[in-house]
This record gives C-alpha cells, structure tokens and sequence, in this order.
C-alpha cells in the first residue's frame, strides 16, 4: 500500500504541473484571441486576472501533496493521539 501511495505522489505532482501548464497556455491563447478582436478583450483579460492567481497556488498546494506522499511522509498515519508523536 505504501507504494501505491509513493506511486500516486509522483502522479499528483505531475498532474499539478501539467494543470499549471495548460492554464497558462489556455489563457495565452484566449488573450491573443481577444487581442485579434475574436472576443471581447477587457472580459477575457479580468477571467484570467483572477483565475490565474486562484488557481495557481492550488495546483502548487497539489503538487506539495505529491511531494510529501512520494518522500514517504504519509506511510505512518495516527489512530489515536498515542501515535502522534
């Protein structure tokens, strides 16, 4: 089981930065759209302004989970406040 959840890290961290990646390249190519004067541009421009800084740190906290799932940091859980230590 502890493999399965070093495994599924790895996974968590890559689906992180790969979310990051296409809401980057997903807002790129809206802005430049609404640029060319396919949409309008105020309107995609304040979608991303917010999206981008909400989202972000996110991802970023989804990648940490990987992070400490694939280091091991989740193979001991407490049951009961004995264990906490």
């Amino acid at each position: 089981m502890n493999a399965l959840k070093r495994l599924s890290g790895f996974i968590w961290i890559i689906l992180g930065l790969v979310a990051i990646y296409l809401m980057f390249k997903q807002a790129g190519a809206e802005i430049a759209e609404a640029r060319a004067g396919i949409r309008p541009l105020l309107d995609t421009q304040m979608f991303w302004y917010v999206i981008i800084p909400i989202f972000t740190p996110i991802m970023l906290g989804l990648c940490l989970f990987g992070w400490f799932a694939w280091k091991g940091e989740y193979d001991v859980i407490a049951r009961d406040s004995e264990h906490l230590t």
